[in-house]
């Protein structure tokens, strides 16, 4: 009995050292006893305070959005440290506490003369900018220590260009003026869309996550993913995808969702005879992939709505068909890897009983709920999602194991709070990004210097985009990777003739790809940690299984109709099945098998033939369908001769 406590105790001590390598958030200052108690009630009752504003508050925009940020620094500094060196228990350096005063007392100066500050115009005063710089400087500080330095380094080559050649200001401390003023006392920086829109809906959906995740729901999903898919061929692979795609919607987090899911996920494709590699790029593919599964979308579907100015219910319906492709790619990529490899299902003996299983589904209902409260506009985002953590409350008392008890409920609240800091530190260092760009009109520079070279062709222009998208996002939470994406990126699509709300997916799958694609593939490392496999290789093979990702965005702004958008039934078919269709050719291209082994012209003609349906006009259909019919066809012959082979053997 010992010696299996010992052994669960490594494992999530293990677990624990994996989240705090590759998730900053993870990476708490270490508390105990009466400070640990006093900050997790502090954490809490932010939770509360937060909710409590988005559904009763009516004081100016200013004071909610500055004392909101206030509240971050001040508890950013609390929970996380300068480095990861330090690990002393109850221990807070003498430096921290004095940027944690003047952090926080930067911006509740502004929550105190909000009225004054936005009265006076364009006159400020010295100090006034002085205090400006060290809102900045700590906020910058928080989001360094919780969600890491790529984000940052985007944040200073904007600042810099700012500074240096964007303002016209001939003099340095005039320029210094007038860029303090504006990110810091206007809406065009710290406090524009992302941090308002953080403050007032996602936060909800932050802590609402939080108390879905202790209602049992992730364990619900894992095993019903089991019961759906384990007794088939390399059933524990099938598994991870369905599990981690349900459970990825709702954590917004590719890394905590990959050890979360992987955690047992991982193990169970190893013994099953998957390669570590291909164990750990599954679970990070599928993760990853969670983010940009409807109904929730990491909370990133809240955002777009108000970016767009699309309603929500349009945003997860057009989200849908993109989502079950990204989905059936994996899906047929671990199906032909366990043919080829000969993998067994899980014993049918070793499965969750369905019967008994169903009984749990009311763990749904606060899910089901909130989607059907937005989508019918019966209330507001953030009256739907209070209400939903209310019913999760509620839906727990019918589980001994898992019901929401006060210590509990104070867990879930402080998750949710903590959850919200990184989320709002990184918010806020994207209204610093989108308030240079805007103020220099960089963007403008941008898009015409990205038109000029793509020379009004499209795929060039896509291209481009893509491969901004994926340095931008490397390392960046799923909300403020797509405020950054739609401030810098979107535009260009936009202008090139692509509708916004196709240019706005479009950005945002391939900010979320960057989790997975070498060289700063967070998910993936993560994944393979878990694994004991080698990092790189784990990301490579995840970059491969994630193909979908890689050619559905195409095909929705080539033809928007994937997106429900100026479109017929009979057009949404044809493109899900030519597209379906493509994406099973290149899946089987990259793992080189479809009932038998493929030789290199037939792999070639298979993923020559996946691409040409990229374009969904008729001539590419054709041809594509052409090339995979015949490769198809022929690794039909090749099958039934490897078999006669084998019989007359």
């Amino acid at each position: 009995m010992n010696t299996d406590k010992n052994k669960d105790r490594t494992a999530q001590q293990e677990l624990a050292a994996v989240m705090k390598k590759y998730d900053r958030e993870s990476n708490l200052r270490e508390w105990t006893g009466t400070p640990r108690a006093v900050i997790r009630y502090l954490v809490a009752a932010f939770s509360l305070w937060c909710i409590y504003v988005t559904l009763f508050a009516t004081f100016l925009e200013e004071i909610r959005l500055t004392s909101f940020l206030a509240m971050i620094v001040l508890m950013g500094f609390l929970l996380y440290p300068a480095t990861k060196r330090e690990q002393r228990a109850n221990h807070m350096p003498r430096y921290d506490v004095v940027m944690m005063v003047l952090g926080a007392g930067a911006f509740l100066y502004f929550t105190f003369n909000s009225n004054r500050i936005i009265q006076q115009g364009t006159r400020f005063e010295a100090y006034q900018i002085v205090i400006g710089i060290i809102g900045i400087l700590a906020l910058i500080e928080v989001t360094r220590r919780s969600v890491g330095i790529p984000i940052l380094c985007v944040a200073g080559f904007f600042l810099i260009y700012a500074l240096a050649y964007g303002l016209t200001n001939p003099e340095f401390f005039g320029r210094v003026r007038y860029l303090v003023r504006n990110l810091f006392y206007t809406k065009e920086g710290i406090f524009s869309t992302p941090v308002n829109v953080c403050s007032k809906y996602i936060v909800v959906f932050i802590i609402f996550g939080a108390f879905l995740e202790r209602t049992g729901i992730s364990d619900f999903f894992i095993q019903m993913a089991n019961c759906a898919a384990g007794r088939y061929a390399g059933g524990p692979a099938k598994v991870a995808v369905i599990s981690s795609a349900l459970c990825g919607m709702v954590s917004g987090s590719s890394v905590g969702n990959t050890v979360t899911t992987g955690s047992v996920t991982i193990p169970m494709m190893k013994k099953t005879g998957y390669r570590p590699e291909f164990a750990g790029a599954v679970e990070a593919a599928a993760s990853t992939g969670g983010q940009i599964m409807p109904p929730i979308m990491g909370a990133a579907a809240f955002l777009m709505a108000d970016f767009v100015g699309v309603p929500y219910s349009g945003i997860i319906g057009r989200a849908m068909l993109p989502a079950v492709l990204y989905f059936a790619g994996i899906f047929i990529s671990v199906h032909l890897e366990a043919k080829k490899l000969g993998l067994a299902g899980v014993p049918k003996e070793q499965l969750p009983v369905f019967r008994v299983l169903i009984r749990k589904i009311y763990l749904l209902l606060p899910l089901v709920m909130l989607v059907w409260w937005v989508s019918s506009n019966a209330m507001t985002m953030q009256r739907a999602a209070s209400f939903a953590i209310l019913l999760a409350i509620g839906v727990s008392l019918f589980d001994k194991a898992n019901r929401i008890t006060p210590s509990k409920l104070i867990d879930a609240l402080e998750a949710g709070g903590r959850g919200t800091i990184t989320v709002a530190a990184a918010c806020g260092v994207a209204g610093i990004i989108s308030g240079c760009i805007t103020m220099t009109g960089l963007a403008n520079e941008l898009i015409n210097g990205i038109i000029a070279v793509a020379n009004n062709h499209l795929i060039i222009a896509l291209v481009l985009t893509m491969l901004c998208c994926i340095v931008l996002g490397m390392g960046v939470p799923t909300t403020a990777n797509y405020c950054i994406m739609a401030a810098t990126c979107a535009p260009i699509l936009i202008r090139m003739g692509v509708p916004a709300l196709a240019a706005h997916f479009f950005v945002f799958y391939f900010g979320i790809v960057a989790d997975i694609t070498p060289p700063v593939a967070l998910a993936a490392y993560a994944g393979s940690a878990i694994a004991k496999s080698n990092p790189m290789k784990t990301a490579l093979n995840a970059s491969k299984l994630a193909i979908a990702v890689f050619i559905v965005p195409y095909v929705f702004c080539f033809s928007p109709a994937m997106l429900l958008i100026d479109t017929t039934p009979g057009k949404v078919v044809q493109i899900g099945v030519t597209s379906f269709i493509g994406i099973f050719a290149l899946a089987a291209a990259l793992e080189g098998y479809l009932r038998a082994y493929m030789n290199p012209l037939v792999r070639v003609m298979s993923a020559a033939g996946g691409i040409m349906l990229i374009d969904p006009h008729f001539v590419t259909d054709a041809a594509g369908l052409v090339l995979i019919a015949a490769a198809f066809s022929w690794q039909l012959v090749t099958a039934r001769r490897t078999t006669a082979r084998r019989i007359a053997d």
